[in-house]
């Protein structure tokens, strides 16, 4: 089963069964046979082939979630019994966007000092651009960000993919069907985040990129907890990011509604400046890419 939830992750993260054969050296058959009988076994479709190209369906993003918590309890367990475990530094100075700094990054430094009770943490929260700008300028040596890269002084390494997604209360029956038109999106009532903050940036550039002049807000609030509890009360709708509601979903409050043939998507990018290196950095970079899903 291990194996098997491994293949589904894999495939999940490229979402091409070519591609995950080709970092699990196994052949596509074996990829698709692993995908047939995990889907056998649950009684349910996790991708769906879109041309040249596979979706992960909303049966598939919630067995996502799963598997990601099953394959980090596997880490875990690795870590605990087959990893030494090495002197640290004392302390640990770095920076994160917003959204992973409130729902990625907490838990994995909260698990990092159960195994080093020593290393101590000072986490800047903000956006992207004053992240980079800090490092620059030497106040902190890394971080992770929503990426710009037009400074070659600053080397970017991808981290994590985040989806956009529209989200409603579990409850909420106005939509008869798990998905919806970019015609639909225009007609119901949205619950915006504030102009400025960066999930509103990636949306506002999904609406340029699509044509659609707005939406129909008709709240605006100025932060991602604040929509969920607004939602957690009310049938309307908003574009979260996925990381911002596994909670949510997991505790049956809010479902996804998919956008039919369309997805916002970005990526998350550990930062540091071009030519720097570190051992300490190396290692809990490390840490972090095998933790986030805890």
């Amino acid at each position: 089963m291990k194996t098997k939830l491994h293949i589904f992750k894999i495939v999940a993260k490229h979402l091409s069964f070519t591609k995950a054969a080709e970092q699990l050296y196994i052949s596509q058959p074996a990829i698709s046979k692993a995908i047939k009988n995990l889907e056998e076994e649950y009684k349910t479709t996790f991708f769906v082939r879109k041309r040249n190209s596979i979706e992960l369906t909303t049966a598939g993003k919630a067995f996502l979630i799963y598997v990601n918590k099953i394959m980090s309890i596997y880490t875990e367990m690795d870590e605990q019994f087959l990893n030494k475990k090495d002197i640290f530094p004392k302390s640990i100075h770095f920076g994160l966007s917003t959204t992973l700094s409130n729902y990625v990054i907490p838990k994995v430094i909260a698990r990092f000092r159960m195994q080093f009770p020593e290393t101590k943490f000072n986490i800047i929260s903000d956006n992207s651009e004053n992240i980079e700008n800090l490092i620059l300028n030497g106040d902190i040596d890394f971080g992770i960000t929503e990426g710009n890269f037009s400074n070659p002084k600053l080397y970017f390494e991808k981290f994590i993919k985040d989806e956009i997604v529209l989200v409603t209360n579990i409850n909420n029956a106005s939509i008869s069907k798990e998905s919806l038109t970019l015609k639909t999106l225009q007609k119901i009532p949205i619950i915006e985040r504030e102009i400025g903050s960066g999930t509103r940036e990636i949306i506002d550039r999904f609406l340029i990129d699509n044509k659609i002049s707005k939406l129909n807000s008709v709240v605006t609030l100025n932060s991602t907890e604040a929509i969920k509890s607004y939602l957690h009360h009310s049938n309307d709708y908003a574009l979260l990011s996925i990381h911002s509601i596994t909670d949510d979903l997991m505790n049956h409050k809010l479902k996804i509604i998919d956008i039919k043939d369309l997805s916002i998507e970005r990526w998350f990018y550990f930062v540091n400046r071009t030519g720097y290196h570190s051992k300490t950095f190396d290692y809990f970079k490390k840490f972090i890419i095998n933790n986030h899903n805890f």
